[in-house]
């Protein structure tokens, strides 16, 4: 008897590791798994995780993000906001869905396109992982060359920049130099859940404009 994908069920904050998965494999099961789904992918060279985030992972997620689009708006930089799109390159054969991902310097290369092929296009120049559970693994990050990796793990901010092919912990963005933003993303993500979302915003906001 043959097991099916529709049949395993990983329950919030937990992961599902599948190993000696080819390519062929991993396509079919990202078209299983269909794109309007709770589950996250990730895939190097035979390894394939599969993770179904808690809600505060989530909650965590959208602030962040909300955060950085607030920051690149008060600092007048064109972006893309990518969320958990998959990238993928089969020569390398590594795949990864983010918890959120932006296109800043790298804008005007994929602005527009609908399909985004890292065998042509440039990765996502900053990619945001929430580790509440689980620790995200470095080496398909830095195998499709994502130059920045930020890591919020419920208390702490960690910024992580691609240097000779490898991340190293930086206290300085790569893509916000200007800004001590470990710290201030850490501290207003907090007062979100104390002041909610609008009005720890607002003060975000106000804040940036202060620094600049």
């Amino acid at each position: 008897m043959q097991l099916e994908l529709s049949q395993l069920i990983v329950p919030p904050g937990h992961q599902l590791l599948l190993k000696n998965v080819d390519w062929q494999m991993f396509e079919k099961i990202l078209e299983d798994l269909g794109e309007t789904r709770a589950s996250r992918v990730s895939y190097s060279k035979g390894l394939l995780e599969i993770m179904t985030p808690l809600a505060e992972h989530e909650d965590d997620k959208v602030i962040i993000g909300d955060l950085v689009k607030a920051l690149l708006e008060e600092l007048d930089i064109e972006f893309r906001s990518l969320g958990s799109t998959t990238f993928k390159n089969r020569k390398m054969e590594q795949g990864l869905e983010a918890d959120d991902c932006f296109y800043i310097q790298n804008e005007a290369a994929i602005r527009g396109k609908q399909r985004i092929d890292l065998n042509f296009d440039p990765p996502p120049d900053l990619a945001i992982e929430i580790d509440l559970t689980t620790r995200t693994r470095f080496n398909n990050y830095e195998a499709l060359g994502v130059p920045e990796l930020w890591r919020y793990n419920g208390k702490k901010l960690e910024i992580n920049v691609l240097q000779t092919g490898k991340y190293i912990e930086a206290k300085v963005s790569y893509n916000f130099p200007q800004l001590p933003i470990s710290k201030a993303i850490t501290n207003y993500v907090e007062q979100s859940k104390i002041l909610g979302r609008n009005a720890t915003m607002k003060a975000f906001r106000k804040w940036v404009r202060e620094q600049i």
